[in-house]
C-alpha cells in the first residue's frame, strides 16, 4: 500500500500500520541482517558542508572497525529533508538510521515509525541530567540526544565596527532595544546591509511566549491563544517599519536560503537567529568569527529570558529496520565513542555525554569553546524544556512565516493574522 507525504502527516500511516506491519522490527527498510553480524544500513541526515565532511569521516571510521557493516549515506538539505523522509516512511522505505529533530519526533514516534532504542541497550547513563528525556515519546526511547543546543543571536563584529555601533549587552537588552540596535546598524552600515536577518521564527516565538507566561505547545496541545500572538505580529511590523529587518519581499526570499547563502553568511546582515550548534558552520560560511549573543528578554534581565536546552538533533531508527541491533550499536558508538567525538567534536551541539565533552574540550575550535562556555553560562537563565511538538506541530514555522508574510505585505492585520495563525496551528494538531 503506497502512501504519500500528506497521508503520513495527517495520520494515514497510522491507519495503515496494522496492514503494513509498521511497528515490526523484522519488516526492514534495507538489506537484512545475517548470522555473521553483517548489515547494510542506510543513514540519513540534513547537513551543511562541515557536517557532511565530519559524518562521512565518522562513517568511514565505524565501518573500518566493523567491516561487516556497510553504511549508505543520505545527506540532504533541511528544507527538503522532511518531505523526503515522510515520503520514504509512508512508502516503507525509511532509512535505517535517521537524524531526527524535536519538531518531528512526536510526529514519527506516536505513529510507531521509530524503533524503541531502549530495548536494544543504547547507553545513556553518562548523559547530562534531563537530556535523555527529549527522545522519549509515550515511554519509549525513540531518539538519542546528539548534542545540547540553545537558540542564539549570532552577530558579525566586523559590521558593527564598520557601522561604528557597539555590540549590545546581551544580558540586559530587550526586544525593543534589539530593534533599535538593528535599525541603527541598517542606517549606518550601508551597502544594503540590514541589522537583523532572519529573526522572527518559531524559536523566537517560543521565547517570546515563554517570557509572557505561555508556551507554543503543552501536554494538551496548543499552549497559547490568538490574543497572545497579536503583540508578536505587531512587533514584526515595528521591526520592518524601523528597517531593522529586510523588506517583506527580501525576507520571503531569505527564509528559503541555506545557512551558507543567508544574509549573515554573505555579509548582508549584522545579526541573525541561529542555533548554538550552527556557530562553527556559520563562521566558516561567513569567513569570520561571529559573536554568540543571548536572545532578548522583556525586561532586560537575562535570568528572565526563559531560555532552554534543546536536543540539537537526535539519532532515531526506522521501526522497520531489519538490523535493529546493528542500528543500536552504531547509534551507541556515535554518542559514546571517543573516536567519533574526536571527528565530530561539537558540530551537532555540545555532547550530552559528560565524559565525552570533558575529553574533547581541549580539542575544540575557538568557536566551539565559545559555544561550550555559552551553554554553561546560561544555566541560571534556563526554564523547563518546552514540550515536544505533538503530531502536526512540525508545521509551526512554515505556518508562522506565511502569516508574518501576509502581515508584512499588508494583506492582513496583526489581529486577523493572530486569529488565523492560532486556528491553523490547532487544526494541524487534529
Amino acid at each position: 500500500m503506497a502512501l504519500n507525504r500528506r497521508q503520513f502527516l495527517t495520520g494515514g500511516v497510522a491507519v495503515a500500520a496494522a496492514g503494513m506491519g509498521l511497528t515490526a522490527c523484522g519488516g526492514g527498510s534495507s538489506g537484512g541482517g545475517s548470522s555473521d553480524g553483517s548489515a547494510d544500513l542506510q543513514m540519513a541526515w540534513w547537513s551543511n558542508e562541515l557536517r557532511t565532511k565530519n559524518t562521512l569521516a565518522a562513517i568511514a571510521a565505524y565501518t573500518k572497525a566493523n567491516p561487516t557493516v556497510k553504511v549508505s549515506p543520505q545527506p540532504g538539505e533541511f528544507s527538503t529533508y522532511w518531505d523526503k523522509l515522510a515520503t520514504q516512511t509512508a512508502g516503507n522505505k525509511a532509512p535505517d538510521i535517521i537524524q531526527m529533530d524535536m519538531a518531528y519526533i512526536a510526529e514519527y514516534g506516536k505513529r510507531n515509525a521509530l524503533l524503541d532504542l531502549g530495548k536494544y541497550g543504547v547507553d545513556t547513563s553518562k548523559f547530562v541530567d534531563g537530556s535523555v528525556d527529549s527522545g522519549k515519546i509515550d515511554g519509549k526511547l525513540v531518539g538519542i540526544n546528539a548534542g545540547i543546543n540553545s537558540p542564539t543571536i549570532l552577530a558579525n563584529p566586523k559590521i558593527f565596527e564598520q557601522a561604528k555601533v557597539e555590540l549590545p549587552d546581551d544580558t540586559t537588552w530587550t526586544w525593543d532595544q534589539a530593534k533599535e540596535v538593528s535599525a541603527e546598524l541598517t542606517a549606518k552600515a550601508g551597502a544594503g546591509i540590514f541589522g537583523m536577518g532572519v529573526f522572527f521564527n518559531d524559536a523566537m516565538l517560543s521565547a517570546f511566549l515563554r517570557q509572557n507566561g505561555k508556551e507554543v505547545f503543552n501536554e494538551s496541545g496548543i499552549g497559547f491563544e490568538a490574543a497572545d500572538v497579536v503583540p508578536w505580529f505587531n512587533m514584526v511590523l515595528a521591526y520592518e517599519a524601523a528597517k531593522a529587518i529586510p523588506s517583506a519581499a527580501q525576507l520571503t526570499e531569505e527564509v528559503t536560503k541555506s545557512l551558507d547563502q543567508s544574509a549573515l553568511a554573505v555579509g548582508k546582515a549584522a545579526m541573525q537567529m541561529q542555533w548554538s550548534n550552527q556557530v562553527e558552520a556559520a563562521n566558516k560560511a561567513s569567513g569570520g568569527e561571529l559573536k554568540v549573543l543571548r536572545f532578548p528578554s522583556l525586561a532586560g534581565k537575562a535570568t528572565e529570558r526563559k531560555a532552554w536546552y534543546k536536543a540539537s538533533m537526535l539519532w532515531s531508527a526506522s521501526s522497520r529496520t531489519k538490523n535493529p541491533e546493528a542500528v543500536a550499536a552504531m547509534i551507541g558508538w556515535w554518542v559514546n565513542s571517543q573516536e567519533c567525538a574526536d571527528i565530530n567534536l561539537a558540530e551537532r551541539g555540545i555532547p550530552a555525554n559528560t565524559e565525552i565533552l570533558a575529553a574533547i574540550t581541549p580539542k575544540l575550535s575557538p568557536a566551539q569553546v565559545e559555544v561550550a562556555k555559552f551553554i554553561s553560562d546560561i544555566k541560571p537563565e534556563l526554564a523547563p524544556t518546552p514540550t515536544a511538538p505533538p503530531p502536526g506541530g512540525g508545521k509551526l514555522n512554515d505556518t508562522l512565516v506565511r502569516y508574518q508574510t501576509d502581515v508584512l505585505f499588508g494583506r492582513t492585520s496583526a489581529a486577523d493574522a493572530a486569529t488565523k495563525f492560532a486556528d491553523e496551528v490547532k487544526a494541524n494538531l487534529k
